[in-house]
């Protein structure tokens, strides 16, 4: 290696040293987590900063590999537009997964919102969420805490798709099957569930 190829390889690890830092400064309560799927991978910036209860929750069941195997299993079309919807994956409530439920971290207390590629949590009643989450596709301002058409509590959004958002769109396009799923949730079920091959922090 040259002397000028090598001053040319130091500044070239220099610069990206520097913007990894830059970035890292500029979201310092963000943490990367890759879900491998059967439809490809989906990088998430968990919002550990602002939903640290819900983010770390998410950690708990990814750093004790919880996720491995699972499945996105619901997709959920607006009526009114079914190019918006959601897609649900998690655990299903296995109960040798599950940790115990956590408290509700309001949008009005975090100040995120439900957006294209937010990811948020399933629940029944606030207090109830553990394993069950939903990635939004397109914004929906009704799951925030007081939104338009939902209630008081909203939904807890803890983190954003930064990668693989058409993985998320490859998935809600899967036609759901016409029978599967009990009340309102008939008509929404995967069958099969996309896999989640494994969830680990980048």
């Amino acid at each position: 290696m040259t002397a000028e190829v090598h001053r040319r390889a130091l500044l070239s690890a220099g610069l990206a040293l520097a913007a990894s830092g830059a970035h890292a400064q500029a979201d310092p309560g963000l943490v990367r987590v890759v879900l491998k799927t059967g439809k490809g991978a989906i990088g998430i910036d968990l919002n550990v900063g602002k939903a640290p209860i819900t983010a770390r929750n998410f950690l708990h069941y990814v750093d004790a590999k919880r996720f491995d195997h699972a499945g996105f299993y619901r997709v959920s079309h607006a009526p009114n537009d079914p190019a918006y919807g959601l897609v649900q994956g998690g655990v299903r409530g296995d109960p040798a997964r599950l940790f115990k439920p956590i408290a509700h971290e309001s949008t009005a207390v975090t100040g995120l919102t439900h957006k294209d590629g937010t990811i948020s949590m399933a629940r029944g009643k606030p207090g109830t969420a553990n394993a069950e989450f939903f990635i939004c596709v397109g914004d929906h301002p009704g799951f925030d805490a007081g939104g338009p058409g939902g209630d008081a509590d909203g939904f807890a959004a803890f983190g954003q798709v930064a990668e693989g958002m058409d993985v998320v769109a490859a998935i809600f396009a899967i036609p759901p099957s016409p029978t599967a799923g009990a009340g309102p949730l008939r008509g929404q079920m995967l069958v099969p569930p996309v896999p989640i091959l494994s969830a680990r922090r980048a």
